[in-house]
């Protein structure tokens, strides 16, 4: 039998201060996230909303060195842009505070020191990278050199961000510090370390045979860590930006940020509740869920959970950790460097009164199970077509028409006026809102706000079976009931959307009377009068001859150049970036080979050639048979283009070629030449082309 709660403590993974909150982190966290707790709050249940800014770390002081300000003056600005824009976005915290704050070092501090004072650390001295000229130990962000898997000379020295491929700074070719340009220096230092391993055994019992209802992406990844083996892991680095170390003999050193991090959650509700923080945070009574993105799956599922235990005094540890996966844009990863986003704080200003839209695409496309994809015509197609053609266009229906025929009121029947079709919609609205409710606790929002839609989808189709419009003049009678229904349902979408579109639910529950119109930038789902969800599903809750207000739009049609501007805005950011990799690339040209002679250059006969016929070759993923016409004769080179052209992208094709290269056998076919070819500044391999037509054969020299 399931566990009931007293309470709720809901967190939202702490969004980074180093730059401004885009749909990817929306998608991912703090949408769900917010229609989760705006149902709990509906079902009248206690629910803690915890979220704030995660201020630390090494992004930070890199970003206050490039602008030449202090990293305090960094996250101050971008604490205020996301704090305000999630406040005008809907998205309804308890708090949301910062990892600066004296209540964040002075908990993140003693956490720490009771670890430490317990013997719960390992106390490691290593050698670490040292910059002798800026006199500091080097993070592995502060190093950059040349990707030994791609030769991309300015990876980091934990990540080449062109390849993707996991680095350390050791694997780097010529690394230099970022601060002085110098080549660091391999130097002891001391450091703590939470040694995973000593939990490796309590948490294959709490998760893999304890948790096996978590989401598959979420258990898989737990797994995979676990079954591989975990490792102790350094709770402190050398870094003077962050919660200093609370020791002694730690000058200089800062609490890791993965450390400090998570415990804000934390000092965020102490802040909150500083004389009943505890039973949020030590009972059994209350439950725990932590809303994630798949990057942070281990940290809230094996880190902070093995901190706790480590802690003990009666810490309790999440029920579950419903992370989605990452959401693409336009086909391409979001990616901060690259500017390629739709920052929240833009759209709110391009989309003013909007944020119901946004907040609805991105719920029915949410990457609940796998990486989905954002495009703004999607995100048209979805307003226009769902949002203003199903739900408005009911509401707006059943509205208008109840003042135009009963003066704004809701008329009255009789049961024994309830036609087959009454009594089917009757039966459909508590089918359709049980099954919203399920998928709500199941975390399946996407499948949730399918069903919210297709409970307007059923007041459009019963208007349109019934046409009140044509049956009013000989049979008023038959119209109070239909409009009666009509108008409960309305009320029942005004409860089952408030969860994902609270800022329309609010305007159609002042058009129905039930709740009073306000002005909230932020409504916040408390349960209201009739607006309950325990009242969800019911058709009698709006009492026959109560007024109802004019009908307003609940939205409205975007245009295809409001679109357009976005995508343009779009395709000046590629152009830039596209310009930006091109001069870097050429600031990465290879260097010159080796001086050659005219007699050298002589002996190769490049020429003219034509494509006839390509096809695939079999079994392989990267060759192509060309059948060319050099001009001299009909002949076959084997190529490893596949992954840049098709066959049929191929034939009729002029390119250059080395006629008289020697040939040689590739998978059993002879291949007679080679193919001259170029790579551009994205790492894309593209012909040598005449700039004109000409004649097959023709010399090169």
């Amino acid at each position: 039998m399931e566990k009931k709660f007293k309470r709720h403590l809901i967190t939202a993974a702490l969004p980074y201060a180093n730059g401004s909150v885009h749909i990817g982190h929306l998608a991912g966290v703090y949408v769900p996230s917010d229609i989760y707790v705006r149902y709990l709050r509906l079902k009248g249940e206690e629910v803690l909303y915890i979220c704030g800014s995660d201020e630390h770390g090494v992004p930070i002081t890199f970003k206050a060195k490039d602008l030449g300000c202090s990293p305090q003056e960094i996250v101050d600005k971008y604490h205020a842009i996301i704090k305000d824009s999630f406040n005008r976005f809907g998205i309804s915290f308890s708090i949301y505070s910062r990892t600066s704050s004296k209540i964040h070092e002075q908990t993140a501090s003693e956490f720490f020191e009771k670890l430490y004072k317990e013997g719960k650390f390992v106390e490691k001295e290593s050698e670490q990278f040292y910059d002798p000229v800026a006199q500091v130990f080097l993070a592995d962000r502060y190093i950059m050199g040349t990707c030994p898997k791609c030769g991309n000379d300015k990876a980091y020295g934990d990540q080449c961000e062109k390849c993707g491929s996991t680095l350390s700074p050791d694997e780097l070719i010529e690394p230099h510090s970022r601060l002085s340009g110098e080549k660091p220096l391999k130097k002891m230092t001391k450091h703590w370390y939470l040694p995973l391993d000593q939990y490796e055994g309590w948490l294959k019992e709490w998760i893999l045979d304890g948790h096996k209802e978590w989401k598959i992406n979420v258990y898989g990844q737990c797994k995979s860590w676990i079954d591989g083996g975990l490792k102790p892991r350094a709770v402190t680095r050398d870094l003077d930006w962050g919660v200093p170390v609370p020791l002694e003999d730690a000058k200089g050193k800062v609490l890791y940020v993965w450390f400090d991090a998570p415990i804000g959650y934390i000092s965020n509700t102490k802040e909150l509740l500083p004389n009943d923080w505890e039973k949020w945070w030590k009972s059994q009574d209350t439950r725990m869920i932590h809303f994630i993105g798949k990057d942070n799956i281990v940290f809230h599922c094996i880190v902070f959970p093995a901190m706790l235990k480590a802690y003990g005094d009666g810490y309790i540890l999440p029920e579950n950790v419903p992370a989605n996966e990452f959401l693409n844009l336009e086909g391409d990863k979001i990616s901060t460097s690259r500017n390629w986003a739709i920052w929240l704080e833009e759209y709110l200003a391009d989309f003013p009164g909007q944020q119901d839209v946004m907040r609805y695409v991105l719920c029915a496309n949410a990457p609940e199970t796998k990486d989905n994809d954002f495009t703004w015509k999607d995100f048209q197609a979805r307003n226009n077509s769902e949002l203003v053609a199903i739900y408005g266009n009911f509401v707006n229906r059943a509205l208008v028409l109840t003042h135009k025929y009963f003066g704004g009121k809701v008329p009255q029947y009789q049961e024994s006026d309830l036609t087959p079709t009454d009594k089917e919609l009757i039966a459909s609205i508590p089918q359709i809102t049980e099954k919203i409710q399920s998928n709500l606790d199941q975390f399946k929002f996407r499948d949730a706000v399918k069903e919210a839609m297709n409970l307007a989808r059923l007041g459009n189709k019963y208007l349109t079976d019934t046409e009140p419009w044509k049956v009013f003049k000989t049979d008023p009678k038959r119209v109070a009931v239909i409009l009666n229904l009509s108008l409960q349902l309305c009320a029942n979408l005004a409860i089952a959307f408030e969860p994902f579109c609270p800022f329309s639910s609010k305007k159609l529950q002042a058009m129905l009377n039930l709740a009073p119109k306000n002005d909230e930038v932020c409504p916040t789902s408390a349960p209201n009068g009739k607006v309950r969800w325990e009242n969800l599903g019911r058709i009698d809750f709006l009492e026959a001859d109560s007024p109802i207000n004019q009908a307003e739009l609940l939205f409205s049609k975007i245009e295809d150049d409001v679109i357009d501007a976005q995508l343009q805005k779009l395709a000046n950011t590629k152009k830039q970036n596209e310009e930006k990799e091109a001069q870097e690339a050429a600031k990465q040209v290879a260097p010159q080979k080796d001086e050659c002679t005219i007699e050298d250059f002589d002996k190769m006969d490049i020429r003219t050639a034509t494509v006839l016929a390509a096809e695939a070759v079999p079994k392989t993923a990267k060759l192509l048979r060309l059948t060319i016409d050099t001009g001299i004769d009909q002949r076959v080179i084997v190529s490893g283009i596949a992954e840049y052209y098709k066959p049929e992208d191929m034939v009729g094709k002029q390119i250059c070629i080395l006629a008289n290269l020697k040939p040689r056998t590739i998978r059993g076919i002879e291949s007679k030449g080679m193919i001259l070819m170029a790579k551009d500044q994205s790492g894309r391999m593209r012909f040598i082309t005449p700039q004109e037509v000409m004649v097959n054969g023709a010399q090169i020299g």
